[in-house]
């Protein structure tokens, strides 16, 4: 189907055991221990600085805008990742991380030298530059590093740190902005950084570099690069900002919307007369990487429940502090990397897509159950389905993300790994907002007026809410969570009917850069 060469085996591995040219090149460990810290890097970004908020603001001022210190961060990692991914393919894994990782430091740095608020969030967009090259790289590097049956040995890992990150990135920023000052947030990324960017540059061998060199390179598709980044961040800026800055149907939602529509058109025009396109379209013509992108997508979308209203619930309706809260939160971030570690022994057994689908067919009446929680309820209620939805994420992102990038070669791969990235982040950016206006319109049904927000500022300065209010918390978080479970259903069925059975492993699924 995707050329000559191909191996359909049960799950592909007898054709990925052979391991990496890249494997043996690399001092793995060392390697493996700086993709760690990088990847930490970008997954306590936005924990951290959210506890530091109050510091901040009321050191620079622009309340107003403060939420900007996160969107604009975000946006620039999600419409970046795409290009990253293509620049990894052409160049190389190797430059792209360290561009990346050293403009995130230079973000880092900027940003403990902001001024004012509006410089603090120019530069947190650098540091978001240099973040989506990290994000996308790291993930493809750990597919080059290991053979198949290694990978999800490195995908726990790596999701063990984004666990960590959520649960100790709160405490962590606190400590800090209370003892050393809001701008060490920052500053602490520079020491852990250039060790990272260090250890890559002494022990990361790319040996396909030099003979790939003979052969000429295609012209970068720069014009393609742009207007993807203009309409990515058009189409992101109106979904965040839709219901929060302006009114949905106002007409700044619909000048972005429209002007998104425009240039996702450019877009297209742009990529099909491209000889080498950022996006190229076999990322979209081949049913396994459009049905996992479509499927993580999904996965994207429901994430939002637990990240985002799950704390609101816990304090609100279950009565809890601020941390018993966080530990409600962050017992499926617990779950997840343990049952993502395992899951090589049920994709071995009855494939990736199959093994997805056990995962997300597991996480779906999890989220549905929270429709049946009483009111106020007991904390082990919520905890225990959170568990099970951190498990069933595990045994449905791994498998998936490991499956894909093996249908692929070295020279596909960045590509295909960020489109998957892609789209999970392009799903919670859409949950995020989705979600929002249906909590939002919950809690005015029930209230007469008000919003979540509110809520939520009230739980921050100890007030507290009543049993009216907590009612209402519960109903818009059932409702979130219904739509939660939606989505996973969705997943579950795009899963089920677009993605092949049994996943087309070609013979060179473990080509590295040294082949």
């Amino acid at each position: 189907m995707y050329g000559e060469g191909i191996l359909v085996a049960r799950t592909g591995l007898r054709a990925a055991d052979a391991g990496t040219a890249t494997a043996a090149a690399t001092r793995r460990g060392p390697v493996v221990a700086a993709l760690m810290l990088a990847m930490a890097l970008v997954a306590l970004d936005s924990t951290v600085v959210a506890t530091a908020v109050p510091q901040i603001v009321g050191d620079l001022g622009g309340f107003a805008y403060f939420s900007w210190l996160f969107s604009g961060y975000l946006l620039a990692v999600t419409v970046t990742l795409p290009v990253y991914g293509k620049l990894s393919d052409t160049f190389g894994r190797k430059p792209v991380l360290i561009a990346g990782a050293v403009l995130f430091l230079l973000g880092s740095l900027l940003s403990g030298l902001a001024w004012d608020m509006g410089s603090l969030i120019a530069f947190r967009v650098v540091q978001g530059l240099g973040g989506g090259a990290l994000q996308g790289t790291v993930q493809t590097l750990a597919a080059d590093l290991f053979p198949l049956r290694e990978r999800p040995r490195i995908q726990a890992r790596l999701s063990t740190v984004w666990a960590m990150s959520a649960v100790a990135g709160p405490g962590v920023g606190g400590l800090l902005a209370a003892y050393a000052g809001w701008r060490w947030i920052f500053l602490v990324n520079l020491p852990v950084g250039a060790l990272a960017l260090w250890m890559i540059v002494r022990h990361l061998r790319e040996p396909r570099k030099a003979a790939a060199g003979a052969a000429p390179r295609p012209p970068v598709d720069w014009a393609g690069a742009l207007a993807i980044f203009a309409c990515a961040g058009t189409v992101l800026t109106a979904l965040v900002q839709g219901g929060v800055a302006w009114p949905w149907l106002s007409a700044p939602s619909l000048l972005l919307f429209g002007a998104g529509l425009v240039l996702a058109a450019l877009v297209v025009v742009i990529e099909r007369r491209a000889a080498d396109p950022v996006i190229p379209g076999w990322v979209w013509r081949r049913r396994t990487i459009a049905a996992v992108n479509l499927s993580l997508g999904a996965m994207g979308l429901l994430m939002v429940a637990p990240t985002v209203f799950l704390p609101t619930y816990a304090q609100g309706v279950l009565g809890l502090e601020p941390v018993a809260a966080g530990f409600v939160m962050s017992v499926w971030t617990l779950t997840w990397p343990v049952s993502a570690a395992l899951s090589q022994h049920l994709y071995r057994r009855i494939g990736f897509r199959d093994t997805g689908l056990v995962g997300i067919g597991v996480t779906a009446p999890a989220l549905g159950a929270f429709q049946l929680l009483p009111y106020p309820g007991s904390v082990w209620q919520p905890v225990l389905l959170m568990a099970v939805v951190g498990a069933g994420l595990g045994l449905f992102s791994a498998p998936l993300l490991v499956g894909v990038q093996s249908t692929v070669g070295w020279s596909e791969r960045g590509t295909t790994t960020a489109s998957v990235l892609f789209c999970r982040q392009t799903g919670q950016t859409v949950g995020a907002s989705l979600f929002g206006a249906v909590a939002n319109g919950v809690l005015a049904s029930r209230l007469g007026g008000g919003d979540l927000d509110a809520v939520t500022r009230a739980l921050d300065t100890g007030a507290g809410v009543p049993e009216a209010t907590g009612r209402a918390l519960a109903a818009a978080t059932q409702a979130v969570y219904l739509g939660a479970a939606v989505a996973a259903v969705v997943a579950f069925v795009v899963l089920l009917t677009l993605a092949p059975r049994r996943f087309p492993v070609p013979a060179t699924s473990a080509e590295a850069p040294g082949e």
